[in-house]
């Protein structure tokens, strides 16, 4: 997976845009960051998971997830190994970020 294949997911969901924040580009909700790219470097992307989910992810697919460092990645920060990325793994996981931060009006939007 490229970063640009992680950056089409990011921006196919409803109402994500992108910005850039703190170097790198960010996907947001509204002011609500779900995922990030370059972090913490360009062959990594991140999703913002719940811990039981980032338990899931890390444990389906560990050559591709493991949690961001500290205190980041106890609340569920999760490094996308972009190199080793599948697509239907990375947007399964982006789509549960998205989910996380988006009311239920715009969850019903992607069904």
């Amino acid at each position: 997976m490229t970063a640009d294949d992680f950056r089409a997911i990011a921006l196919s969901l409803p109402e994500a845009v992108e910005i850039g924040h703190m170097g790198h580009p960010d996907f947001r909700i509204g002011k609500k960051i779900f995922a990030t790219l370059g972090y913490p470097d360009d062959d990594h992307g991140m999703v913002k998971l719940m811990p039981d989910q980032q338990a899931l992810f890390m444990e389906k697919y560990p050559a591709i997830f493991s949690p961001s460092k500290g205190k980041w990645g106890l609340g569920g920060s999760t490094l996308v190994h972009l190199p080793k990325a599948k697509p239907k793994a990375v947007r399964d996981a982006m789509i549960l970020a998205w989910r996380n931060l988006a009311s239920p009006a715009l969850n019903a939007k992607l069904g």
